[in-house]
């Protein structure tokens, strides 16, 4: 008889061919018993028996995630809803996002890179502060540019902005997304798609001499210490910006020329000065230190960024309709066409880089156009043939 223990080892060589068997044939099948599940990739369950489950994935940018789902079966499929979110590369679930980003947070960005880059940067100031006040506590991502125009609509029905300021706050909404684009706190820039407004370049409102003098009486009567900005202003056609960006060091005395190194079209601009443009300046410097900033506060010493309290109060006093500060410059420009100044000088003494926008004042010159247009016309005014002197006798010999 076959003792026990013979039997036993005939059965572990018997399994041991066969499990080797297995091996060369390259079955590398799991052994599973019956009533046992197999084990589900990053699925499993954090605390053994109870019942709830968790997954576990790589993100699209190599960040491990664990995600708590509940039953095994609901795992499974949040599983393998997971792995293909991020085979597509699309958002994470919002579990896993960064804070929403508020309008506000936006601003602030744009505001800093505004002082370090931009000329305009104070009067950037307020414009940001408005936008905060109507925007900044919505989240910037959720805006939409329907929003974005509604508001900057009645805002400039409101206030009775000019095309160009709606498109000033435009502007500084778009810088504000491509700045948060670029810092990847928001993925659109719903500003892009508002509508730009169509501005009125061609606008030319001039003061002619008759309608200076009583708006100058009013400053000489009630702004006397701004009587010399006007005068420049009229004087030398310069920018806002760039006459009271004006420092004493860019006023050459013996050339009698203003040196501006940099002007809204980020070239230098050299200013010759008249008589009048230098009386201006005098007067200014001798009541002052002559340091710094040509044009500065009398009450505080700080330097004045624009004429417009006193240049608005004399236009009310003075009754004159749709009258601004920017006309002052109109007015240097037309009176000197006027006079028969050539548009290319006058595009120069303006720091235009074309003559595009100088012909505005084209019409305003020497009009050559009608001797041109009389080359049809007849010898004789007082004919009505409506021909020439050569074309008539022409016409005669044809019929002859």
């Amino acid at each position: 008889m076959v003792s026990h223990r013979s039997m036993i080892v005939t059965m572990v060589n018997t399994l041991n061919v066969l499990a080797n068997a297995r091996k060369s044939r390259g079955d590398r099948r799991p052994k599973v018993s019956r009533g046992v599940q197999m084990k589900q990739r990053g699925v499993f369950e954090k605390v053994p028996g109870s019942g709830i489950w968790w997954i576990r994935y790589f993100d699209q940018f190599g960040k491990k995630r664990r995600e708590k789902a509940g039953s095994k079966s609901v795992a499974i499929k949040l599983y393998g809803k997971r792995k293909q979110q991020v085979l597509e590369g699309k958002k994470l679930p919002e579990l896993f996002r960064k804070p929403s980003v508020n309008f506000t947070q936006l601003v602030d960005d744009a505001l800093a890179y505004s002082k370090r880059n931009k000329r305009s940067y104070k009067t950037d100031v307020p414009r940001f502060a408005s936008l905060k006040e109507w925007f900044g506590a919505h989240p910037a991502e959720e805006l939409t540019p329907r929003e974005i125009e509604n508001k900057l609509t009645k805002a400039a029905e409101k206030e009775k902005w000019a095309p160009s300021t709606f498109n000033h706050y435009r502007s500084l909404m778009s810088l504000s997304y491509r700045l948060g684009i670029l810092n990847r706190r928001v993925t659109s820039n719903p500003a892009r798609s508002v509508t730009h407004r169509r501005e009125d370049n061609n606008r030319v409102r001039f003061l002619t001499e008759e309608e200076e003098k009583n708006p100058r009486k009013v400053v000489r009567d009630k702004w006397l210490a701004h009587l010399p900005e006007l005068d420049l202003a009229i004087n030398t056609g310069l920018r806002k910006g760039s006459q009271y960006g004006l420092t004493w060091d860019m006023v050459d005395w013996k050339s009698r020329e203003l040196h501006i190194p940099r002007t809204k079209n980020e070239e230098p601009l050299h200013v010759p000065l008249n008589n009048a443009a230098i009386s201006a300046l005098k007067a200014v410097f001798e009541s002052g230190d002559g340091k710094g900033r040509v044009f500065t506060s009398a009450k505080t010493g700080e330097p004045l960024e624009n004429g417009r309290h006193w240049f608005d109060d004399a236009v009310v006093e003075a009754k004159l309709k749709n009258s601004h500060g920017h006309d002052l410059r109109h007015t240097f420009a037309s009176r000197l066409r006027t006079k028969g100044a050539a548009l290319e000088d006058i595009a120069d003494l303006l720091g235009h880089k074309s003559l595009t926008m100088t012909r505005r004042y084209a019409h305003l010159g020497p009009n050559k156009l009608h001797a041109v247009v009389s080359l049809l016309g007849p010898s004789d005014p007082t004919s009505d043939t409506g021909q020439t002197g050569q074309a008539a006798t022409t016409s005669q010999v044809a019929v002859q």
